[in-house]
């Protein structure tokens, strides 16, 4: 177990993760690179009375740490069984490692839009990805977790265990996770890509999209961004200083430029990369940027997309708002509709789409931004239904992440565990 302090060589590099804008100083860092290392951790942590937490890649950081933080960069090991269509991963590992083990047998993960996220914090969240309304979240196909309990032990969860439902979705709070088995699917390419449109097209490809994805079969997954790209030299040069709506696929199926045709006809499109690709090329349908940078965000599930809603959307993240956040329209339905064989920690299945709104931390700081937010979200209010935690970036406290993400019945039960597990909240999630 290598464990660094503040001020020692090694400690601001093993603390700095993907967001940037969550403060975090613990009071010590271990580099754990095996499991054992980090039942030691657990229990150093125990003794001193300091509380947990665990950092892999840092994408997902809601709160800062100030007592010991398992970082398990280094646990990167990713192992493809075939036969069985599975994968078996440690704590540090990326979608990206994945991606390319199963890609060589002609399967795929459940990974979602960006490879250099952390597999097990992807999971643990809830997160669905490019093959979410055909086969759900990825947390619905795990199979078992070893995980690190509070009392520094390293147990094996499966399904029928109480400990493993909490995990999958749940998250923070039971453990530490090093290392996850899953299943893959025999999928080796998509029909992918997007299409992007000009400031002035915004609404109508809004309006469009929301018509054409109405119809969508279960084998595409599909969202709408809008996105404010910077004037700069590295920007490619049709997106470069505009105001762009991007539509997003990932079809698993025949006669996807057929599927695509109505919305070809929407407007001139600045950019077309639509195609069919090896999964393994997947990461650049989003394309989503790959340098640590800070950013704070939140979402709503909604249970509809109607005109008001839409009016809505132009008008706080549109092209003519004064700070507009990148937005982005999932259409939910077909499988992550439905509940899976072995359900974890639940969210509200009824609802159509998840609106996501992420903004760059700059120097009119976090309350300039949750401001803008709450207006775009209070003009939503009346049609939402709740919240998804693997898209709530930025500080926000414990108990009002908790409150906002997990449905009533859920948390009661989640809280009613943690008692179990971790009567003396060594791993301090709520």
């Amino acid at each position: 177990m290598h464990l660094l302090r503040p001020g020692q060589d090694g400690y601001a590099d093993e603390v700095t993760g993907f967001q940037t804008a969550v403060p975090t100083s613990p009071a010590a860092v271990v580099a754990a690179e095996s499991a054992e290392d980090v039942a030691a951790a657990v229990r150093y942590a125990a003794e001193h009375r300091l509380p947990v937490a665990v950092q892999a890649t840092g994408h997902g950081l809601t709160a800062g740490t100030e007592g010991v933080l398992i970082s398990t960069r280094r646990m990167t090991g990713v192992e493809i069984d075939a036969a069985a269509r599975t994968a078996r991963v440690e704590a540090g590992a990326r979608w990206e490692a994945v991606i390319e083990a199963a890609g060589r047998h002609g399967l795929a993960p459940l990974s979602g839009s960006s490879p250099d996220v952390g597999v097990v914090g992807y999971t643990l969240s809830g997160g669905f990805g490019l093959m979410a309304r055909r086969y759900g979240r990825a947390a619905d196909h795990v199979r078992a977790l070893d995980v690190v309990t509070a009392d520094g032990e390293l147990r094996r969860a499966e399904p029928g265990s109480d400990l493993f439902w909490a995990l999958r979705g749940g998250r923070d709070g039971f453990g530490v996770v090093t290392a996850m088995e899953f299943d893959l699917l025999p999928v080796s390419g998509l029909y992918g890509g997007s299409l992007t449109f000009g400031s002035a097209d915004v609404p109508a490809a809004l309006r469009a999209w929301r018509t054409w994805s109405a119809a969508a079969p279960d084998t595409l997954t599909t969202s709408l961004a809008m996105i404010r790209y910077p004037d700069l030299p590295v920007v490619p040069e049709p997106v470069r200083g505009r105001h762009v709506a991007q539509v997003r696929i990932a079809y698993l199926g025949e006669g996807g430029d057929d599927l695509v045709a109505p919305l070809r006809v929407v407007a001139p499109a600045l950019a077309d990369t639509l195609r069919p690709m090896p999964f393994t090329e997947s990461g650049s349908i989003a394309a989503e940027p790959r340098q640590p940078h800070g950013y704070h965000g939140t979402n709503a599930t909604v249970s509809q997309l109607n005109d008001a809603m839409l009016d809505a959307i132009v008008e706080h993240a549109g092209p003519g708002a004064a700070a507009p956040p990148v937005l982005i329209i999932d259409r939910l339905g077909g499988a992550l509709a439905r509940t899976p064989e072995t359900p974890g920690v639940g969210w509200d299945r009824s609802a159509e789409f998840v609106v996501r709104a992420l903004s760059m931390v700059g120097d009119d700081g976090v309350a300039a931004i949750r401001s803008a937010h709450a207006k775009l979200f209070d003009a939503l209010a009346p049609w939402a239904t709740g919240r998804l935690l693997p898209f709530v970036y930025g500080e926000h406290s414990p108990e009002e992440l908790a409150e906002s993400v997990f449905p009533a019945a859920d948390l009661r039960r989640l809280r009613e565990l943690k008692s179990r597990y971790d009567a003396g909240n060594v791993f301090r999630a709520w």
